[in-house]
């Protein structure tokens, strides 16, 4: 099984702290470790490798509810910029990484502090300093799932979801 599919299976038996709310094509979580504070990720129903492995429908629908849920993530941790990435070079099961970025993140990293996340040294951004107390990750989960369900209201409302 994969780490993905693990971490599904985690939300499926409520023991998946991390989770946010579920969508009809994937999980909203939010990132074990939060340098970039609102990191979160959102990940695929189905076990796909590639977006084009998703059936057309599926597909819109799955990147039509990534772009909410960065949106939501957007509002809630106050972004600056978003970084969306969709990578996989180990993983097999698409899941979209959501950056909330905001000025001076990279602490003195890259070009006068700006540049993508993965210039900041792997071993701070995945130290335990950066995993959220009980209370901060409430907090976060209470403020994300406030956009996304504000967001989910007000798509309903005119249609569009």
């Amino acid at each position: 099984m994969c780490l993905v599919c693990d971490r599904i299976q985690m939300i499926r038996e409520h023991r998946n702290p991390y989770f946010v709310r579920e969508l009809e094509t994937g999980y909203v979580v939010l990132g074990d470790h939060q340098h970039f504070r609102g990191y979160t990720l959102f990940l695929c129903k189905e076990h796909a490798v590639e977006l084009s492995d998703l059936e057309p429908k599926m597909r819109l629908k799955y990147l039509e509810e990534m772009s909410l849920v960065a949106q939501a993530a957007a509002a809630a941790f106050h972004a600056e910029k978003m970084n969306y990435e969709l990578l996989g070079n180990g993983d097999t099961h698409l899941h979209w990484h959501l950056f909330c970025r905001v000025r001076g993140d990279l602490d003195g990293y890259g070009n006068n502090g700006a540049g993508p996340v993965w210039w900041y040294p792997r071993e701070k951004m995945y130290d335990d300093a950066n995993r959220p107390s009980p209370e901060e990750l409430a907090e976060m989960k209470t403020a994300l799932l406030s956009e996304l369900e504000r967001l989910l209201a007000q798509r309903a409302e005119s249609g569009t979801i």
